[in-house]
């Protein structure tokens, strides 16, 4: 019997889940657009634990959501990942943020692109089929109203994350499905990291690092 302890802190969305053998036991969650993600992921964690009436040495494996997102958010995720591995001598199993976005979405046929927000008109994007298979890898992109005209001309495309709105404003085709309100979660990791355990597709808790995509660059502070 597999337990996992799936932790996203991608966005503003800081996400905590339980699951057994793939399926959702408990999930704790806030979307606070102020990122209290240092002060409220270890509670989180220690509150689904508790529902579930589980203790940490009963866990099989802790999971993360590795990225592309925010990188203060990345990282206090991948660091309390890696201390609860390291300390409990579980594996850590990474999942795509994106791809465990995508299957926020069920759709029959059709493209489904989850995006998160970068700087401007800029997103993080990957493009799966409805079966989830990917169809173009991880980029970041500057938005017009030409992107993602080759499979806009084809059929449905449901775009989804906080990359919508700028998306939105851009890209007037008939073809295009605009999913609102919709931020990466552990509660569909849990399914994605019970099937890399099986496979005992996990990372090396000394070298793991978040998939950023591109380098962190600091804002300058508005002068006053």
């Amino acid at each position: 019997m597999s337990i996992i302890l799936s932790i996203d802190t991608s966005t503003t969305n800081c996400s905590v889940s339980l699951s057994k053998q793939g399926e959702t036991l408990v999930l704790k969650e806030d979307n606070n657009v102020n990122y209290s993600h240092a002060e409220s992921l270890h509670v989180f964690i220690d509150s689904v634990l508790a529902s579930a009436q589980i203790d940490k040495n009963d866990l099989s494996a802790i999971a993360v959501s590795k990225g592309p997102g925010s990188y203060t958010g990345l990282r206090i995720g991948v660091s309390a990942a890696k201390g609860l591995s390291y300390a409990l001598d579980i594996p850590l199993i990474s999942v795509s943020t994106l791809e465990a976005l995508s299957h926020q979405v069920t759709i029959n046929e059709g493209i489904i692109i989850p995006m998160l927000d970068a700087r401007r008109l800029e997103v993080y994007s990957a493009i799966f089929n409805s079966s989830y298979d990917l169809v173009r890898g991880i980029e970041a992109q500057i938005l017009d109203e030409q992107s993602f005209q080759e499979y806009l001309n084809k059929g449905k495309v449901h775009f989804l994350g906080n990359g919508v709105e700028k998306t939105r404003q851009l890209i007037k085709h008939s073809n295009a499905v605009f999913v609102e309100n919709r931020l990466p979660s552990a509660n569909e990791m849990s399914a994605l990291a019970y099937e890399k355990y099986k496979k005992s597709d996990i990372e090396d808790v000394a070298y793991f690092e978040p998939f950023y995509l591109k380098d962190f660059i600091a804002l300058k502070p508005k002068s006053s």
